[in-house]
């Protein structure tokens, strides 16, 4: 069984709608470790509600924080410190979609960044939406993440720009999974229609 990590050029740029997708394609189990914000329509609660399989089970986050700001500073007005040694990957043995929280390098305290969380034997998913300064924003990540070793595929968020993410792929090499186009309503139906596109992509990593 594998660990796929999900991650984002920035924030609000789909990872949770690509996490369903991966989560449903594969009927896999769901991680969110650490939670800011909106802890009564989590992230967690929203892979619920897009998902149409039995199968997956969703764990519980390590960190869940009332403030919708950076982890570091929603744990401190939440009065805790957030402990990179307490997340704690559950165990499972199902496949498992972890999602990151914004970008890579999003604090976690004052030493650990999302990037401290990610393991060794992790397949790293990132999650790239086309915006000004998005083709610097997705290398940057993308750098950051082969650099340390991870293998690294990409989802593009939203419709194609073909001059960016062929620059994109130019420079950085990295495997395609699929699209996620701009569609009226993401429900259950939508998700469960790319789950179909995705699933023979995912089960080749």
């Amino acid at each position: 069984m594998k660990q796929f990590f999900v991650t984002g050029i920035s924030t609000e740029v789909g990872k949770t709608i690509a996490s369903a997708i991966l989560v449903e394609a594969l009927e896999a189990d769901y991680w969110k470790p650490v939670q800011a914000g909106d802890l009564s329509d989590s992230d967690s609660h929203k892979i619920v509600n897009l998902i149409s399989n039995n199968k997956t089970v969703i764990h519980k986050n390590s960190y869940a924080l009332k403030t919708p700001m950076s982890p570091h500073a929603a744990a401190k007005i939440d009065g805790v410190l957030i402990d990179r040694e307490k997340i704690i990957e559950p165990e499972t043995e199902n496949h498992l979609v972890i999602e990151g929280a914004g970008g890579l390098l999003v604090p976690l305290n004052d030493h650990d960044t999302i990037l401290d969380i990610i393991m060794p034997n992790y397949e790293v998913i990132v999650v790239s939406r086309h915006y000004l300064g998005s083709i610097n924003h997705t290398l940057l990540t993308i750098d950051w993440l082969t650099f340390k070793g991870y293998n690294v595929s990409i989802v593009f968020s939203g419709n194609e720009h073909q001059e960016t993410e062929s620059i994109i792929l130019k420079k950085t090499g990295v495997r395609v999974l699929g699209r996620i186009n701009e569609e009226s309503v993401f429900d259950k139906k939508t998700i469960k229609k790319y789950a179909e596109l995705f699933k023979p992509v995912l089960l080749g990593l």
